[in-house]
This record gives structure tokens, sequence and C-alpha cells, in this order.
């Protein structure tokens, strides 16, 4: 998988990643962003740099989310990156609910999301149109991606503060296969999230700005401009294609991909 780049930090940004770690570590919230919210995109992505280099895992893949247009910064990224760990991707059980951690006190929701594994190197290259995307084979899966941080105005605060906490993240679980996804209408690609047996969100595949292809494309562009080029068996999971949708622990979640299967699962305490 990718390779952790070298990095100078000030202690100040040091700090930052490792409360957050440590946070993580305990399973507790935090009250406030520890310390100085970082400038821009570019500083927030070095304290995710530092936080990855303190976790005891190895990166297997990446979320993507959406930035929207009045928070962007002069960078121009239209979507941010946060890493995905090995030890926190679970397989899907059928009608078996699969239990994920959420941090009591901070954040926590759950995403229907369309998953991309990578079935090659990605070329040797930092911009991709969609286009050149859609030529880097891929298998593509359905996930639920766990959004939690120890953090609960993480998403108020904007993509900086979202970046630099391993962009939200705490987890991923995959279901099945999209059998011939490039030949799928992305309109056919739809879901539908439940919480606790009532509907929270709808939409699919074309919820995503731009598509499948366009949060690819930025996955691939934003990883190799950050020295961390996507490897052959990399996740991306690229954006929630129902909306965010808050649970607390014990509450249980079920996402309906029309046609093609279901995840259910529970949230649980972190720590």
């Amino acid at each position: 998988m990718s390779q952790q780049p070298g990095n100078a930090a000030s202690p100040a940004l040091s700090e930052i990643a490792q409360s957050f770690v440590q946070a993580r570590r305990e399973g507790r919230a935090l009250p406030d962003f520890p310390g100085e919210i970082p400038p821009d995109l570019e500083t927030a992505y070095r304290v995710q740099d530092l936080a990855i280099a303190q976790w005891a895992d190895t990166v297997v893949g990446w979320k993507v989310g959406y930035i929207a247009a009045e928070r962007r910064d002069a960078s121009g990224d239209e979507r941010l990156l946060g890493p995905i760990f090995t030890r926190a991707v679970w397989n899907a059980t059928g009608s078996i609910p699969v239990e994920f951690p959420v941090f009591q006190g901070g954040f926590a929701a759950v995403e229907a999301e369309y998953v991309l594994q990578l079935e090659a190197d990605a070329p040797d290259q930092t911009h991709y149109t969609p286009e050149q995307a859609e030529a880097v084979p891929a298998r593509l899966y359905l996930g639920v991606e766990i959004a939690s941080s120890p953090l609960a105005t993480i998403n108020k605060l904007g993509p900086r503060v979202v970046i630099s906490d391993f962009g939200n993240n705490n987890g991923l679980i995959l279901g099945a296969e999209v059998s011939d996804w490039r030949a799928r209408d992305e309109s056919s690609l739809r879901a539908q999230t439940l919480i606790e047996g009532e509907i929270v969100g709808s939409g699919g595949a074309t919820l995503l700005p731009g598509g499948l292809r366009a949060a690819y494309a930025f996955a691939l562009g934003r990883s190799a401009r950050r020295g961390r080029p996507l490897k052959r068996g990399d996740l991306i999971a690229t954006g929630n294609a129902t909306g965010i949708h808050d649970i607390r622990v014990g509450q249980t979640a079920l996402i309906r991909f029309e046609g093609v299967g279901e995840i259910h699962c529970r949230a649980i305490a972190a720590g």
C-alpha cells in the first residue's frame, strides 16, 4: 500500500495530530479542536500525514469527501481524502448486523458508498480526467463509510478540520461486488438508507458530483500529488450516495442498494 512521505512539521501540527490520535485510541471525545485550525488544505494534509505515522495500522485505502464551493481554498480542490486502515475494514455478513465503533460525545454517522478497488497500480501521473481514471482497472463494491470523530463539530468547522482528523473516517463496511459497473448507467445505481427502520436518505451514484469517475479521478490525482500514489488493492470510497446520516450507539442502519444487495450494521461505542 501507499507509504508515508517524509514531511517536516512544526510542533504545533504534531500536537494536533497527537491529540486526535490519542483521543481515538482511548475512544473519547474532544471538546474543541486541539490547537489552531490549519490555514489551508495542504497544511491540514500535513497534520493527517503525521497522524497516519502515529497510527499502528496500515493504510488500505481512502475515503473521498466533497467540499462545498464556499469552503474551498486556493488549491481549487473540490474534494478531500481521509485514510482507511486495514483493521477498520469489515465485510458485510448478510442479515447479521456488522458492529462498527463510533465516538460517544463526538461525531457519528453512516454513509452509503460505492467503493472502488484498484486492480493495478495507478500510472505515473498527478492529474486525471474522469475518462483517464476509468481506464485504470478497478472493481466496484457496495459499502458503508463509518464517519466518526472524537470532535462533534468536525463537519461544521469545515474541510481543514475534517482532513486533520483522518477525513472524519472510522472504518468501512464492504458489501457485494457490482458486476460490469463501467457498462451500467450510473442512474441505475440507486441506494436508500434506513436508521432504526426509518428512511433517512435516498439517492445513488448520481448524487456524487460528477459521478463515480470524477471521485475516482480526484483520488488518483490527489494521492499522487501527496506522494502516496495508489496501488493495486487500494480501496476508494467515492462519497456519500444518500447523504450523511447521524447515528447513535445502539442504533441499527440498513442500506439498500437497489438490485444489488443490502448492508446491515449497528453502532457500538469506540474503545
